[in-house]
């Protein structure tokens, strides 16, 4: 009897336990916590290159301003990063080239100082090893195809130094690819446009078509053999912003195993922020044109420029304020018009403004716990996480592969 009575008293004891776990969420939580500190965190885009070239920051040292350093990123399971080579689009030509190999030689000088912590890397198979390494991969994308310079062999330049995305356009159209935010200039892609496309597929570079006008979008879908992606573009349908895909977009890049990975600027995901924001100063852009003619075009100027706009409009009420669970919403919508296996993290940290709640890349682990109240499986999760754009790139692997045997 004495047996049965502790029997009981022990399922009694479970029974409790179970309910409270279940009423105060801490089983989520927990489980959330060792999911998203297990699983490869990748963000496909990131505007930190560009204070490499300020005297006040050190990406080794925890930075009181900005969203990215080591120290963050550790703190936030963010172990894998693509470091976005960016001018303004208005500069062409060598100069061009120029700043973006500055940009370049500061990204990998910057890992050389850190190897402790960083490595560079140039393939899925790479990123892997680094984490199992406990390493944060390194990675590099160009943000817009005037950086070129109009000239197809800087293309391959880039590749040889470990470039793994660009951006056909950026705010402005190139000399080849009409920019979403710029009036058409060439229907699309011309010609050019289309051999450079064809070019990175050979060189193994993933086509990244954020930025980018419709019909450029669909003239890069058609030309490439290999998926694209979108390094940091989130949901027409829940904001209406020309820089974000429409449903019958974000179906087509699925179809061909492409990847949408979620933008988190403020303007990008609120409607009420973007109408906002468009009767206050004019749309993203013109507020960034305007930064950069008052800053000369310093980054440091132009970001704390616009930072002090967005918080004294922000004071003034008359700017909403947004909540990070928006970035939950597109991923949602995303997922469920295309499924899981479509849909990635693209910050546009350290060159954006984040919703209240995702400060800085410490907030991370909240995307992981939120998917997971949803419903979302462990294994959706760590493709959303990373798992999408390692297959993205083991696809573009691969096609390089053949595409360069086929010329031998």
């Amino acid at each position: 009897m004495r047996l049965i009575r502790a029997a009981l008293f022990a399922c009694l004891i479970a029974s409790v336990m179970l309910l409270i776990g279940a009423s105060t969420g801490d089983n989520i939580a927990d489980r959330a916590h060792q999911l998203h500190f297990s699983s490869i965190v990748l963000d496909t885009h990131d505007d930190t290159t560009q204070r490499f070239f300020t005297k006040d920051f050190d990406i080794g040292k925890r930075n009181a301003d900005g969203h990215i350093d080591i120290p963050r990123m550790r703190e936030g399971g963010m172990n894998a990063i693509f470091f976005s080579i960016w001018i303004d689009g208005r500069t062409m030509g060598p100069p061009a080239v120029q700043q973006a190999l500055d940009q370049i030689d500061a990204v990998h000088e910057n890992v050389r100082k850190y190897s402790k912590d960083l490595v560079f890397c140039r393939t899925a198979e790479e990123i892997r090893k680094a984490h199992a390494q406990g390493k944060i991969a390194a990675l590099m994308g160009v943000e817009g195809g005037h950086m070129i310079g109009n000239d197809i062999r800087v293309l391959r330049i880039f590749g040889d130094l470990g470039v793994r995305y660009m951006t056909l356009s950026h705010f402005y159209n190139d000399e080849w690819a009409d920019s979403s935010t710029d009036k058409p200039a060439h229907n699309g892609l011309t010609d050019y446009g289309k051999d450079i496309v064809r070019e990175m597929n050979r060189q193994g570079i993933m086509v990244d078509i954020s930025h980018v006008s419709d019909k450029s979008f669909y003239d890069a879908l058609e030309v490439s053999k290999a998926p694209l992606i979108a390094s940091h573009s989130s949901c027409r349908v829940l904001c209406n912003h020309v820089r974000d895909m429409s449903d019958e977009m974000i179906k087509a890049l699925a179809a061909k195993g492409g990847v949408i990975h979620i933008n988190y600027e403020r303007s990008f995901i609120d409607q009420a922020y973007k109408d906002a924001s468009d009767k206050a100063t004019g749309g993203v852009v013109a507020s960034l044109s305007d930064a950069m003619k008052d800053c000369n075009g310093a980054p440091e100027c132009v970001e704390r420029k616009r930072k002090q706009l967005q918080q004294k409009l922000e004071a003034s009420g008359v700017l909403p304020h947004v909540s990070w669970e928006r970035i939950i919403d597109h991923i949602d919508h995303a997922v469920k018009l295309v499924g899981a296996d479509h849909v990635g993290l693209g910050s546009d940290f350290d060159g954006a403004d984040m919703p209240d709640g995702m400060e800085d890349c410490t907030k991370l682990p909240k995307i992981t716990e939120a998917l997971m109240r949803k419903g979302y499986s462990d294994e959706d999760i760590r493709k959303i996480l990373g798992g999408n754009t390692l297959r993205v790139m083991e696809q573009v692997e691969r096609v390089s592969k053949d595409m360069q045997s086929a010329q031998r």
